[in-house]
């Protein structure tokens, strides 16, 4: 391997000379393990087995957290309303985990988050909440974050302004952790590609090898090119969320579980329609409704409803908005109105199914079954526990793997751009001057980048333009959708625009006016001409607009009719998988 390929590999970079190397290497060698499905679980598991030294590849028919992943609450929370249904070890795991997301793994990703809870009756709920809270901080929710601290009504209207003053007669402030949800699930992709594994973005699975009984591997296409290839295997993980059901189907297996997709609306709305100085939890009569901080704007949600349409784009109704405005306004002084929801997204929760229970009631524990020999599928969880799905999907393939497998050591592995992290925070003032930027700018990449902002920069080298702000986004500059090609997967304009920025939740244009230059910076990495610039830049505005029709539907079915006539960036892909 050429030193230049190494460095790259070491870097976890996933750039065009990378991908046509990693097409070829799937159809070359035999891995110890496949992994289907380029969400945070899937990459999670591709980490876990490449740092016990299998041989890895992960597959993603779309791109990396295109699923589930990228369409979160995008908070490392414990889950308060899981102590209430006694799901304690759930709780104490979650928040191990997020402990260990603050302090070690991804500090550049994953930052501390408080929120208030408005208390509204009294003598009981305060000492039962605080209780509740209690037990939150004992299990591990105050070792990185401060503990709660109770505030009578004044000084809970003095933390959020904005607040109704008869809509509580005090309150308590508690932390959690919130992330990136689709830049963190892409930054665990490039750390297992750093460790070896092979991260192969639109390679749609269309089938399974067999040898006698047993799963050998799987039949893959780029959907990029339309090729083909047999990837062969001891075993293969089945970490496909939502989509779990329709690949125990295409492997001829019966599934062990069901997964039943629910459906989570969130909206985004400027900083300024609600002042206040920290997040908020609310309790509605189905869950809980969450006002979360987010850079220059809040997002606010969610939802909880059956969805059986189409996977891929879930679509959010007037109905899903209407419900998340009804609830918030409950408590705001100056309610939030149509007219200030600058984003929408839709999301699917891969939830284990029973026959009837209502989806907000089931479990967020996840489970893992061997489907058949070679074949492992795993399913439910939360986002925050990630880590902990990945290594249980890890283990089940023992049987299958040949010699002893070492145990998963994640819980000691940064993610890329983690180490050094703290140190070029304390050197953000001398970064900003030594490249003519703001110091606000380098602490907001360092947030994003961590320690690679030394690439993301150096991008500008001999390219200065590059350290402008993307027109019309300003909260990014132009060196990230460059970067994002080069060394971070995107392969068309939707990537860059949902999520490796969040321009299309973060904008009231949704990113429809910044969709050419970002393509012209695309194209230069991509190899693009003009007329797939075009092509890009028209189905990425035709999606925004069935989108925004989508939200304007009375219900699901006509949500889901408009949302899915949009074109896919990604037009070789097979619909549906079986």
């Amino acid at each position: 391997m050429s030193e230049d390929k190494t460095e790259n590999r070491l870097k976890g970079t996933l750039g065009p000379v990378e991908r046509a190397e990693n097409w070829r290497r799937l159809g070359a060698g035999d891995f110890d393990v496949v992994v289907i499905g380029g969400g945070v679980t899937g990459a999670g598991a591709a980490l876990d087995a490449a740092t016990r030294g299998l041989k890895v590849a992960l597959v993603e028919a779309r791109d990396l957290a295109a699923g589930t992943s990228s369409r979160s609450s995008k908070l490392f929370h414990g889950g308060l309303r899981y102590l209430e249904q006694l799901e304690f070890s759930l709780v104490r795991e979650a928040l191990r985990e997020r402990e260990l997301m603050l302090t070690r793994i991804a500090p550049h990703l994953v930052k501390p988050v408080p929120f208030l809870y408005p208390l509204t009756r009294r003598i009981v709920e305060r000492p039962y909440t605080a209780a509740g809270l209690f037990l939150y901080d004992t299990m591990g929710g105050a070792r990185s974050v401060p503990g709660q601290k109770h505030l009578s009504r004044a000084g809970a209207l003095r933390m959020v302004p904005a607040l109704k003053r008869n809509a509580l007669i005090g309150g308590i402030r508690y932390y959690d952790a919130q992330a990136d949800d689709a830049r963190h699930t892409m930054t665990v992709a490039r750390t297992a590609a750093r460790y070896g594994a092979v991260v192969m973005t639109s390679a749609q699975v269309t089938g399974f090898l067999r040898e006698a009984d047993r799963i050998a591997g799987v039949r893959v296409r780029d959907v990029e090119t339309g090729e083909e290839t047999e990837v062969r295997a001891q075993a293969v993980i089945n970490a496909t969320g939502v989509w779990t059901d329709e690949l125990q189907k295409l492997s001829g297996g019966r599934g062990r579980f069901r997964v039943r997709a629910s459906k989570g609306v969130h909206i985004v709305v400027p900083r300024d329609r609600i002042v206040a100085e920290t997040g908020l939890i609310l309790r509605t009569e189905k869950s809980v409704l969450f006002v979360i901080p987010w850079g220059n704007h809040w997002i606010v949600g969610t939802t909880d409803t059956d969805w059986n349409l189409d996977l891929a784009h879930p679509a959010a109704t007037k109905s899903d908005i209407d419900y998340i405005l009804e609830h918030v306004n409950t408590v705001l002084a100056t309610p939030l109105r149509h007219e200030d929801i600058e984003g929408v997204y839709a999301g699917l929760r891969p939830l284990l199914a029973g026959e009837s229970e209502e989806t907000s009631k089931l479990s967020r524990e996840h489970a893992v079954a061997r489907v058949a020999p070679g074949l492992v599928a795993i399913a439910g969880g939360k986002y925050t526990t990630y880590r902990v799905m990945a290594a249980d999907a890890v283990d089940a393939i023992a049987p299958d793997i040949t010699g002893r497998m070492a145990s998963s050591i994640t819980d000691r592995v940064p993610l890329l751009g983690a180490d050094g992290y703290h140190a070029l925070v304390n050197q953000a003032d001398q970064l900003a001057a030594e490249h003519g930027l703001h110091p606000y700018r380098i602490r907001h990449l360092l947030d994003r980048y961590g320690s690679e902002i030394h690439d993301v920069l150096g991008l500008a080298a001999d390219r200065p333009e590059l350290l402008k702000p993307i027109p019309a986004a300003p909260n990014y500059l132009q060196a990230e959708a460059v970067y994002a090609c080069s060394h971070e997967g995107a392969l068309h304009l939707e990537d860059v625009l949902t999520r490796r920025t969040r321009i299309s939740i973060e904008y009231a244009h949704r990113g429809v006016d910044c969709a050419e230059p970002v393509a012209r910076l695309m194209a230069g990495v991509l190899g693009w001409d003009e007329a797939q610039v075009e092509r890009e830049v028209q189905v990425y505005t035709q999606r925004v607009e069935a989108e925004r029709d989508s939200q304007t539907q009375p219900d699901d079915e006509a949500a889901d009719a408009k949302r899915s006539a949009a074109p896919e960036a990604r037009d070789r892909l097979h619909e549906p998988l079986v």
